[in-house]
């Protein structure tokens, strides 16, 4: 299958980026860090939000977590965010199992058009499966977000009363979903670069018509 430098670039930078966006998914999900608080009454202790616990940070470093005692007594937002990042991450899982095997530097698939057509739908599914992912990690991270600000600007509440702020989890989330949807993007767009580029004419198929049309014009010349 040939394929120009561009194309294979494309691919090769697609699965790096999916790799470093999933593993930012992954992180994202297992960061007890989701939001943040500190208090003025205790500024040597702040607490974390997480998806699956909740920790206190003192200022030595020490660090305690403890995990959450039930499921059904959790917030709808925690639910919500759990299923959506384990949908993201199952979905960036299969979108590199799927996509590895399209790559035009693994011989899979066979050879000829039908190989190369097959190795493409690999790729452009595992491009979208991508940028699902992408999506589905987005958001929550996006809707947990959201959450804090408005509690934390909330006129009702009064002032001393400490509020959540934005963790490390969120940001990593957002750079995570962002490079998994760039990463599909680039996958997508490297599937349809390989089908839309030009296959040359066969030599032999152009020298059998040079030499006809060569002949045609002589039988005219003689004829003038």
């Amino acid at each position: 299958i040939d394929m120009d430098s561009c194309g294979c670039a494309l691919e090769l930078l697609g699965m790096l980026v999916y790799v470093v966006g999933w593993l930012c998914a992954l992180a994202t999900a297992l960061l007890p860090q989701w939001l943040t608080m500190s208090t003025a009454l205790m500024p040597a202790e702040s607490y974390g939000l997480g998806l699956w616990e909740t920790c206190v940070v003192q200022d030595l470093g020490v660090m305690e977590c403890r995990s959450y005692d039930s499921l059904l007594g959790l917030p709808g937002y925690l639910k919500l965010a759990r299923v959506l990042m384990c949908t993201s991450l199952a979905a960036g899982l299969l979108g590199a199992l799927v996509a590895a095997p399209g790559l035009h530097l693994v011989n899979s698939c066979g050879a000829g058009a039908g190989g190369s057509r097959a190795k493409g739908a690999l790729t452009a599914t595992g491009g979208v499966l991508g940028v699902v992912s992408g999506v589905l990690c987005l958001i929550p991270v996006s809707h947990m977000a959201h959450l804090a600000v408005v509690h934390f600007f909330d006129d009702t509440v009064p002032d001393m009363v400490p509020r959540w702020e934005f963790g490390e989890a969120l940001f990593c989330g957002w750079a995570g979903g962002f490079l998994l949807v760039a990463a599909g993007l680039l996958l997508v767009s490297s599937c349809w670069r390989s089908r839309a580029e030009p296959r040359p004419a066969p030599q032999g198929r152009y020298r059998v018509m040079s030499a006809a049309e060569e002949a045609s014009s002589r039988k005219r010349s003689e004829y003038v």
